[in-house]
Order: structure tokens, then C-alpha cells, then sequence
């Protein structure tokens, strides 16, 4: 079960290039983000480029802003099979997934981070998907996948997701992408170790 809400782009406005002033599930800290659809062209990322395989018809950009951050507060299951006693028992681990990327040989791109808090708010662990460069998508416009996994900090009661969008050259397009964003908890028969990483 996916935690996140709208992590794939699709609720509520937007469609084109422009920025809006609110996105469904997200809080925007900075800057104006799009909802760019995969028909828009223009050099944005296409159902063509790389990307989800089951991706839906949109996916998050930067707009027009040098710096977008968006930021969603997830309350942790309260019972049950990963609920509280379980990450209390190490006994849950954590799963996060994000499509990252950007526009051709530019450096601009996308950074997805998840903190545990505890109950009182203080952050407990961090994991950081991202940015994918330039380099990394062989300079084609494309979303590559990015993960990464490890055992549910006990005491962590909820967690804070931040993407990123980052414009790093000249003009006026932020072209940070981002698409399928996921957060999925699964329940283990025993206690495990932390850890975390990313994959690439």
C-alpha cells in the first residue's frame, strides 16, 4: 500500500506547463510547481522518454522558480501489522520509490528525501533519493528510478516527505522531474538491522 498521497501527479489542477497554485496532498514550501502532462511536448519528458512503465498522464515539475519544494506529513500506522508495537519492535521496514530526472545535458533535477520523526516531532532517520544527473540519463529528457529501503527507526510515529525541484543553468524553466512517488511499509518476523542506501 502506497502511503503517499497524489505521489504520481494526477490530482487536481494543472495539465500544462504552468504553474499552480496548490497541489493536491502537498504542501508547497517554495517556489511553483507544475503538473506538466506526458502529451505537452516542447521538450518536456513524453510517454516516449524514459519513465514509470505504468506512469498516468502527468508527472511534477519546477515551473518557473529557480527552487520548488513540496512537502507531505504522513501519521504512521497506529496498529496492526506495522503499526506503533511492531516499529517498536524493529519488526517493520520501510520502502520508498521515486522517478526522478530532468531535460537533456542540463543539471537541473529532482530530490526526494523521507524523515522518520518521533512522536514529539524530532527527526530519527533520513533517507535521500536523488538528484539523477545529466550524466545518469545519458543526456535524454527522461525519469529514472530511484530507491531505497530500510527497518522503520522505533519510536518513529510519522514521516516527512520533501521533493526538491532544482533549476542549476540558465532560463526560465525549472526542469526538475518527478513521478511515482511511493512510501510502502511491510511488516517482518523479526527484528531487523538499519539500514539505508539507495540504488541506482
Amino acid at each position: 500500500m502506497n502511503l503517499v498521497v497524489n505521489g504520481d501527479a494526477e490530482s487536481g489542477p494543472g495539465g500544462s506547463a504552468e504553474p499552480v497554485g496548490s497541489v493536491t496532498g502537498w504542501v508547497v514550501g517554495e517556489g511553483a510547481p507544475a503538473l506538466v502532462a506526458y502529451s505537452v511536448g516542447g521538450g518536456y519528458p513524453t510517454a516516449a522518454d524514459p519513465g514509470p512503465v505504468r506512469r498516468g498522464s502527468r508527472f511534477f515539475s519546477g515551473g518557473n522558480s529557480p527552487r520548488t519544494a513540496l512537502v507531505q506529513d504522513i501519521e504512521l500506522p497506529r496498529t496492526g501489522a506495522t503499526g506503533r508495537a511492531a516499529v517498536d519492535a524493529g519488526r517493520v521496514r520501510y520502502a520508498v520509490t521515486a522517478w526522478l530526472g530532468g531535460y537533456a545535458a542540463q543539471e537541473d533535477g529532482a530530490r526526494l528525501s523521507v524523515e522518520f520523526r518521533d512522536a514529539k516531532g524530532t527527526p530519527v532517520a533520513l533517507s535521500v533519493l536523488g538528484p539523477v544527473t545529466a550524466g545518469d540519463r545519458g543526456a535524454r529528457t527522461g525519469l529514472l528510478e530511484r530507491t531505497a529501503s530500510a527497518a522503520v527507526p522505533p519510536g518513529a510515529r510519522s514521516a516527512r516527505l520533501l521533493l526538491v525541484l532544482t533549476r542549476s543553468g540558465g532560463g526560465t524553466s525549472n526542469d526538475g522531474y518527478a513521478d511515482g512517488i511511493s512510501l510502502g511499509l511491510t511488516a517482518t518476523a523479526t527484528a531487523g538491522a538499519t539500514r539505508t542506501g539507495g540504488r541506482k
